[in-house]
Formats: C-alpha cells, sequence, structure tokens
C-alpha cells in the first residue's frame, strides 16, 4: 500500500504539493504567539535559517553528484546507482531538504494547522514515495543497491569523512542555477507573503511603510535573479542536462 501511495505522489507531486502549500500558508491565519512580535521576529529567524539549511543541502547535492532517477514520464526510473557526493552520507537528501524547507516555512507561519498538518502530510509523502524508489531501485540494481542501504542512512545524514567523499570533486555552479534556481525563489518569495499575511491579519498589527519597502525590495531582486537564471538557460550559457 505504501509503494502504491509512493508512487501516487511522485506522478502527482508537481501539483499536489503547491497546491498543499499554498492552502496550509494563505488558507489558515498566520499565528503570533501572546501577541509576542519579539518572539516572533526570532521564529522568523529560526524558520529562515532551517529553511536556509535545506537549501544550502539541496545545492551541495546537485553541485556534487546530482541523480538522473528525477523520473521519466512520471514514473521512477534510474540509469545509474549514484553514490557519490552527498549520497555517500546520505540516500535521500533531496527529499530531506525538501522537508527542512518546509518546516521552515511552519516556523515562520506559525499557524498549528501547519504543524499538525503541513509537517507529518510532508513526510508522510516523502517517506511514501522514498518505499516507492527503494522498491524499484531494489529491483534495478539488486544487491549492489542492498549494500548502499546498509551503508548510508536513508534519512538522517551520516557526514563522518565527508572531505574524503568531496576530494577530488568539482563543485558545479552552472549546474546548481541552471536545475535549481526556481526552488529558493518560490519558498523565499512565499516566506515573504506569509510575513505579510501575517502583520495584515494579526488584531493590533499593521505593515509598516518601513517593512513593505524592505519587502519589496528583497522580492524585487530575487525576482530580477530568477529571471537572470531563467534568461541564461534558455540561451544555454548554464549548460545543458
Amino acid at each position: 500500500m505504501l509503494i502504491r501511495i509512493g508512487h501516487f505522489f511522485f506522478r502527482t507531486r508537481d501539483a499536489v504539493f503547491p497546491v498543499v502549500l499554498l492552502a496550509l500558508a494563505f488558507g489558515t491565519r498566520p499565528l503570533v504567539i501572546d501577541g509576542n512580535w519579539q518572539l516572533d521576529r526570532r521564529l522568523d529567524a529560526l524558520g529562515f535559517a532551517v529553511a536556509s539549511i535545506g537549501q544550502l543541502l539541496r545545492v551541495a547535492v546537485i553541485g556534487f553528484a546530482y541523480i538522473t532517477r528525477g523520473g521519466k514520464n512520471r514514473r521512477i526510473h534510474a540509469d545509474s546507482l549514484v553514490q557519490e557526493g552527498i549520497f555517500a552520507h546520505c540516500r535521500n537528501p533531496l527529499y530531506l531538504g525538501n522537508i527542512l524547507i518546509v518546516a521552515g516555512l511552519a516556523i515562520v507561519h506559525g499557524s498549528w494547522w501547519f504543524y499538525l498538518i503541513g509537517i507529518p502530510f510532508f513526510v508522510f509523502a516523502y517517506s511514501a514515495i522514498v518505499r516507492a524508489e527503494e522498491d524499484f531501485l531494489s529491483r534495478q540494481f539488486g544487491g549492489a543497491y542492498e549494500d548502499y542501504c546498509r551503508r548510508v542512512p536513508r534519512f538522517v545524514p551520516a557526514f563522518g569523512g565527508l572531505n574524503r567523499t568531496l576530494e577530488g570533486m568539482t563543485f558545479d555552479w552552472k549546474k546548481v542555477i541552471r536545475k535549481e534556481y526556481g526552488t529558493p525563489f518560490a519558498w523565499l518569495s512565499g516566506m515573504l507573503a506569509i510575513m505579510v499575511l501575517e502583520r495584515s491579519v494579526t488584531p493590533g498589527a499593521f505593515v509598516t511603510h518601513r517593512t513593505l519597502v524592505a519587502i519589496v525590495a528583497i522580492w524585487t531582486a530575487l525576482a530580477a535573479a530568477y529571471l537572470t537564471a531563467r534568461i541564461l538557460k534558455k540561451r544555454g550559457a548554464l549548460g545543458t542536462g
């Protein structure tokens, strides 16, 4: 059953996951605990830090040894078993990065809906996808994959010997920008929108002119970076693949 659910989420994740995130972020009221804005700012900083760790993990994965099992015709697919780079220390670092980004958004939003529904939903969905991928990879690569599973943890990274793993590997910034430019733009835009919404719906609070200008300026810079990366990708300046 879990494997079937995993295949379903794998096929539909590009549609279902954004809808769930948007419904939680903007369909529920952000929470400022006891109206304590000082605490809220600290929680915002914590949420940003957690999401940033998730993003940095994704960047490290893509920059050093990216996988080709991202799917084919919306189905799980793999031409080879990637065990290099961050994959030598965690079997699913990209999914772990995604969960950390969702957790960061939940902390900034502060709603119990996000904590009680959002985080469990994404943990379950990614766990199901992983189980479906494991079933496929076990059949595809047999003993080699079973040996890999014995050596490398599923989610919690074991970073001992990371320096030796990355020794001699080249970090590909162009590939990172080409593959990943949309992800930070999406979650950072969402985080900024949540901050504006929070100040708009909380009784007694309001969005100051200074705060609004700062948020608009940050988002404008993000949008400019996103469009620049997209143009460079379309022109082939960031490589291919």
